[in-house]
């Protein structure tokens, strides 16, 4: 019911983007099992890296995904969904972005002012399904503005793309492929998560210092939630009641409370953190420290620190499920780490061919 009130809310509107459907060139071999697959979107290469976990070798690419930077895959593993950091006019192609840019710095040039709201003619982005199956991008939808994160509902109904040069998240009803309402939220809006029953989308606003937290009933903020400076990167768990996010801006972790959406305790992470994930037990936190060049674990029980350097500048990270491993991205070199999370020691590199962004398993 609630998808059918979207879908009847997208056609009363007759200024949102129209569907494309394109075809991509497969690359790379037959896929493995979607559980051992590791896929890696891989920003300006306008492509997404497919990582097998049991070898830990990248075995297949899919091109056509331009400057991918945010990625997720619906529950059924059917589907990934990417978005794109690169602009493109409205009816057009991307404006001119000159050498040496990257679609990031690029698209943070063209950001509306504060003071001032997006026109509408304002240029747009793109985000791609891709069929993970045969590895085809099958469409592509227009949304408005560069896309920086991606989150997929728990029901596989929706998918929500943060803008931050909007100080929006668009909802995309992902069986109809159309965008089914904008939602404004606070400034500059950097990650997203739905809740494990998906009643609620949880949104880092960086550029207020809050967590929005938005109704998917009627898609409207309804709580913010303060934490520190600058709250990017965060992870939810449901099991442990908490959600940790990454506050860049003192280099410190909000510790949030899901029964009384407040903070309850504050953890100090190191310089820059970006990559965070919690560990396959729930007792360990980990967080890549971009300024301090170390990967950081801390036992939530305990308070105990390890750390392992990692240099240069870490990046994104993702605790690989059923593995015993963790990934973690540079963002200077095309490779990942392979750690092992115990013993808190690099054990491999995956030359991956470019920066890896939002990893999904």
């Amino acid at each position: 019911m609630q998808a059918e009130r979207l879908k009847l809310r997208w056609r009363s509107r007759g200024n949102l983007p129209a569907m494309l459907v394109v075809v991509s060139v497969l690359a790379g071999n037959t896929p493995t099992q979607a559980s051992d697959q590791v896929f890696v979107p891989m920003g300006d290469n306008s492509e997404i890296a497919i990582v097998d976990a049991a070898s830990h070798k990248v075995v297949g690419r899919i091109p056509g995904v331009p400057a991918v930077h945010g990625l997720a895959k619906t529950p059924d593993g059917e589907l990934l969904i990417a978005g794109s950091f690169a602009e493109v006019e409205p009816g057009g192609a991307s404006p001119e972005r000159p050498a040496g840019i990257s679609a990031e710095d690029h698209a943070a040039h063209h950001a509306k002012p504060a003071d001032r709201p997006a026109a509408k003619d304002a240029v747009i982005s793109r985000v791609s399904f891709v069929r993970t199956r045969d590895r085809a991008v099958t469409r592509q939808i227009d949304v408005p503005g560069p896309v920086h994160h991606v989150a997929a509902s728990p029901d596989g109904l929706f998918a929500a793309v943060t803008h931050p040069n909007q100080d929006a998240v668009s909802i995309i009803d992902i069986r109809a492929f159309r965008v089914a309402t904008v939602v404004k939220t606070g400034a500059a809006p950097n990650y997203a998560a739905f809740s494990n029953d998906g009643k609620r989308l949880y949104v880092s606003d960086s550029g207020d210092n809050n967590i929005s937290l938005v109704d998917t009933k009627n898609w409207r903020v309804t709580r913010r939630i303060k934490v520190g400076e600058s709250p990017e990167h965060f992870v939810i768990r449901p099991d442990l009641g908490e959600l940790f996010v990454n506050n860049v801006g003192d280099g410190t972790m909000s510790v949030v409370s899901l029964k009384d959406l407040s903070v309850s305790r504050v953890l100090e992470t190191g310089e820059d953190p970006h990559g965070i994930d919690v560990s396959e037990d729930g007792r360990t936190l980990y967080v890549s420290a971009k300024g301090a060049d170390k990967m950081i674990s801390i036992d939530l029980k305990t308070g105990e620190r390890r750390e392992v350097t990692l240099s240069p500048q870490p990046y994104h990270l993702k605790v690989i499920q059923g593995h015993g491993v963790i990934y973690v991205s540079s963002i200077e070199l095309p490779k990942m780490w392979i750690v092992d999370p115990k013993a808190m020691k690099v054990t491999g590199i995956i030359d991956i061919g470019g920066k890896g962004h939002q990893m999904v398993q």
